[in-house]
């Protein structure tokens, strides 16, 4: 009877991943496998190497905000895990606010900011100062994937730091350790599920991303996979190698979520050295 119950009970779920997951999938499969009179051929996974050098760039601007989310998240979390009760909850809302934001207006803010006639410009042209390429640039590509995904770094670390047992914090006080060796022998070891799983939430946004790089990036030298699977399904109509490039970056994301499950799971007391 019970175990009725429960499969009843997962029905709603097993039909949601059902229609908007496995049926979208086999969608993106479809096209990607066929031509645009609907035949089977490989010929769009095989176009697939002209976009290898966008491919490349996007991973590595989406590790390069990963890692730099990685260095503002992790003092942030921690500093946050060791507040009272209501400061963590004061501060967890502060970091989930602009998530409440439409993120193409997060995006747009940027854009005010960093043009050659927005407010930082014109801050240093009031101070004599010569105006400064801010826009347009890999690096504010860069910036916006920052600015835009990293509360999805520190909502993790916060959690896992947060789990840590103090028992264990103060067994390594006890037998001598300096703070330096109580957090690179006992801290940071027990945070890299919530290290993996940051950049994990992180990366597969940020490589995926298009509305970033139109708006901060160069459309000749920032052009992101996002940018290219957009342009094949609006400008150049061509579904069939847009669905094969969306393949290829779902299979990424898979080989991502993959590593993250399987060198992120609870991390045991033994493997603490101190």
């Amino acid at each position: 009877m019970k175990k009725t119950n429960a499969a009843l009970l997962s029905t709603p779920y097993i039909v949601w991943m059902v229609v908007f997951t496995l049926v979208p999938l086999g969608v993106v499969c479809f096209y990607a496998l066929t031509d645009a009179a609907g035949n089977f051929t490989w010929a769009n996974l095989l176009e697939l190497r002209a976009y290898l050098p966008v491919l490349w760039q996007s991973i590595l601007y989406s590790l390069a905000a990963a890692f730099i989310c990685l260095l503002l998240g992790y003092p942030v979390a921690y500093y946050i895990s060791h507040r009272s009760p209501t400061a963590q909850k004061f501060l967890y809302m502060l970091i989930m606010l602009p998530m409440c934001m439409s993120f193409l207006l997060r995006t747009l803010a940027w854009v005010g900011l960093l043009q050659d006639t927005g407010i930082i410009n014109d801050l240093l042209a009031s101070l004599g100062l010569a105006r400064l390429k801010l826009i347009r640039t890999p690096g504010a590509v860069i910036l916006g994937m920052v600015y835009n995904y990293l509360p999805y770094m520190i909502l993790p670390l916060y959690s896992t730091i947060c789990k840590i047992d103090h028992r264990l914090i103060e067994a390594a006080e006890d037998l001598g350790c300096t703070p330096v060796q109580v957090f690179s022998k006992v801290i940071l070891p027990l945070s890299v599920p919530g290290i993996l799983s940051g950049v994990t939430m992180v990366f597969v946004p940020a490589v995926s991303t298009f509305y970033i790089s139109q708006k901060l990036g160069n459309p000749r030298d920032t052009v992101l996979i996002g940018d290219i699977i957009e342009r094949l399904f609006k400008q150049a109509d061509n579904p069939n190698l847009g669905a094969a490039l969306s393949l290829v970056l779902m299979a990424l994301v898979f080989v991502c979520t993959g590593i993250m499950n399987r060198f992120g799971g609870d991390t045991q007391e033994g493997d603490v050295i101190v």
